[in-house]
């Protein structure tokens, strides 16, 4: 399988690098800095072909072009990854300015890598996108309130994810939102109760199992279906 991770320099990103290198597949890792990327890069090697990797700012339209333009073959799995959390996140001392970078990474971003790239999805049969969102984007569980940017552009990362599986059902593409739990990555910090290995894992086993009727969910990493 051919598949697309963007912001694989890190935590979710780079260990869906690994685990599907490890079950043999072709991937293209896009990330914004390749020079300090160490972790992913020293995977280049041993991959023998299967892991190229590629500069991808998500916030940028000329970046993006240049990535999308740079893998040319079928794409039949594309895990938009890539995000930001806006800081300071709460109502006091909110900056604004931040908030709209979250956006423009988590939300916009999302968008402007699936429409360059989707003329590499409709020469694939049957493929998938998997926007990587958050249990925080959920307006029914928001019980805690606070992290505006982020509950915001995930939510919105969401509402895109539901609009493309709408538009895009008559091509066999699946398209869904999956949240990776809390887990313990830089983002997520370490009192996160879910190890990266873990969650991976399971993000990876609900990708394989999605078909057409599930295209427009909201999902977690153990696969059941989430509120919006």
């Amino acid at each position: 399988m051919r598949i697309v991770i963007t912001g694989a320099n890190r935590g979710i990103g780079l260990e869906l690098v690994r685990q599907y290198l490890a079950q043999g597949h072709s991937v293209h890792a896009g990330v914004r800095t390749p020079e300090r990327s160490g972790e992913l890069t020293a995977l280049v090697g041993p991959s023998s072909g299967r892991l190229q990797l590629h500069a991808c700012d998500v916030a940028s339209d000329t970046s993006v072009r240049a990535f999308a333009a740079a893998v040319t073959e079928p794409v039949e799995l594309l895990i938009n990854n890539a995000g930001v959390r806006s800081r300071p996140d709460g109502l006091e001392g909110l900056d604004l300015d931040d908030v709209a970078r979250t956006f423009q990474v988590n939300a916009l971003g999302m968008l402007r890598v699936t429409s360059a790239l989707l003329p590499l999805l409709r020469r694939a049969q049957g493929a998938k996108i998997a926007n990587i969102s958050s249990g925080l984007s959920s307006l029914h569980d928001n019980t805690s309130g606070g992290a505006y940017g982020y509950r915001m552009s995930k939510a919105a990362l969401n509402m895109a994810s539901r609009s493309l599986a709408q538009d895009l059902r008559g091509d066999g593409i699946v398209t869904v939102a999956i949240s990776p739990g809390w887990v313990q990555t830089d983002m997520g910090g370490s009192d996160a109760p879910t190890p990266v290995a873990e969650s991976v894992s399971g993000l990876i086993g609900v990708i394989a199992r999605l078909t057409l009727e599930d295209s427009g969910g909201f999902f977690n990493f153990r696969g059941e279906r989430l509120a919006w």
